[in-house]
């Protein structure tokens, strides 16, 4: 009961507003040293260290800086400039524009906060000032910029290949149609949202200017879009062919996101620095989190916690199938309130041997966490996109709006990950 009482408590106290990585940390202490004593942490030091040598999360601050670097070449303005262009004139257009850019934005840079916030300032205030519905505009920008979580290189992949102990190329090939079907998903509920609608999404008269003929058009937006497509398939191509690792892959697209710098006359010194500053800074978050995680699953192992949890999930009904019903669920709901990287370091390590005992098909699991990890993103009250989106949002959109919005795209995501779950052949997944 101790390992289940120090986990309430440290959901209490993030629920409360403490900082992830000490709170975990913190509890681990508090009750390990009661439970077993000081001795319980005297090999903590050589865990720390076998974090610190693992090549798989080398990968994390590396794919990091790669969409750090190619935020600040405004990647996400000229892509959406020139596909809002081409897509605009259509009814609901502009949100299908949206939900492309957004793709091509999570295969080439994968940073969640970087793309609601540049499709918010781009394209928010144009779908509102031609009477798009702010539930959808706002709905359609929350979910197109989490695509990120599920459409390779994912960070969130990446840890979890790391925590079940998976090939994350081979998670990222995995990852590659469940995420293009969620692309799918979205736009068909757009256009059909259009059609029964109308006045929800109206055609916008984008290349009302004048200044440029149709083929220019296409051409502009070529050239937008060409650069970043080339990164991934250069990024992506060399872990599908074998010929790189996903490490050495995402140094490759560090570089390679250096040279659009240059392309797109952005590159300087200073643009590095400050890239590689605010990598620093977020990779710190995810490790410092990460090293709090593991004295907690310590802990939560040595007070017997792992166990407990481990005879009441096994003993559930339907098996492997009541194991994977219940572990969503709970995944899901615990989304709610929590952010992915907790629950990748915390919930995931206690359900993978229990998975694993089952005979479930660790990759089929893997795929099924990360697709239910980015609703997380998205769910109320603490999902960040929403949170990124009001930062940006003009004062006509409410917090209503924007929860209002995300709803039915909340549902398509439980839709696809109901459909993994159920129907894994379609994927390639079994």
């Amino acid at each position: 009961m101790i390992g289940i009482l120090m986990f309430v408590v440290a959901l209490v106290l993030l629920l409360a507003g403490f900082p992830v990585a000490f709170t975990f940390g913190g509890v681990a202490v508090l009750f390990g040293v009661l439970a077993e004593g000081w001795d319980l942490f005297a090999f903590m030091p050589y865990r720390v260290y076998s974090i610190m040598q693992n090549t798989v999360l080398m990968a994390v601050p590396l794919f990091i800086f790669m969409g750090i670097v190619l935020q600040k070449t405004e990647l996400a303005e000229q892509l959406l400039e020139s596909m809002g262009r081409l897509f605009g004139g259509l009814r609901g257009g502009l949100a299908v524009s949206t939900i492309l850019v957004g793709a091509l934005l999570a295969a080439s840079t994968g940073v969640v906060g970087a793309s609601v916030v540049a499709m918010g300032v781009i394209s928010l205030p144009v779908m509102l000032r031609y009477g798009y519905s702010r539930a959808l505009a706002c709905g359609t920008i929350c979910s197109a910029g989490t695509l990120g979580q599920i459409i390779p290189p994912s960070i969130i992949l990446i840890i979890l290949g790391d925590v079940l102990g998976l090939p994350v190329g081979d998670l990222f090939q995995a990852a590659v149609i469940p995420g293009l079907a969620l692309v799918a998903l979205y736009v068909l509920y757009v256009i059909t949202r259009a059609r029964l609608d109308p006045q929800a999404a109206p055609p916008i008269p984008f290349a009302d200017d004048g200044a440029r003929s149709t083929f220019t058009q296409y051409l502009v937006a070529l050239r937008a879009i060409l650069p970043p497509l080339l990164l991934i398939v250069v990024v992506l191509g060399s872990i599908f062919t074998g010929v790189a690792t996903p490490t050495e892959s995402s140094a490759l697209g560090s570089v390679g996101a250096l040279l659009l710098a240059v392309l797109y006359r952005k590159f300087s010194f200073a643009m590095v620095y400050a890239s590689a500053l605010e990598t620093v800074k977020v990779t710190a978050m995810v490790f410092a989190i990460l090293l709090g995680a593991t004295a907690f699953s310590m802990a939560f192992s040595y007070t017997g916690g792992d166990q407990a949890v481990e005879q009441f999930l096994l003993q559930l009904p339907g098996e492997k199938w009541g194991f994977l019903v219940f572990s969503m669920a709970i995944i899901l709901l615990l989304g709610f309130f929590i952010d992915f990287v907790e629950i990748s370091f915390i919930v995931v390590p206690i359900l993978a041997p229990i998975a694993e005992t089952l005979g479930i098909n660790m990759l089929w699991f893997a795929v099924l966490i990360a697709m239910n990890l980015q609703t997380s993103f998205l769910t109320p009250p603490f999902g960040f996109s929403l949170f990124y989106l009001k930062g940006v949002a003009p004062a006509p959109v409410t917090t209503l709006d924007i929860y209002r919005g995300v709803v039915p795209f909340i549902l398509i995501q439980v839709a696809v990950l109901a459909s993994i779950l159920i129907f894994p052949s379609l994927y390639g997944l079994k």
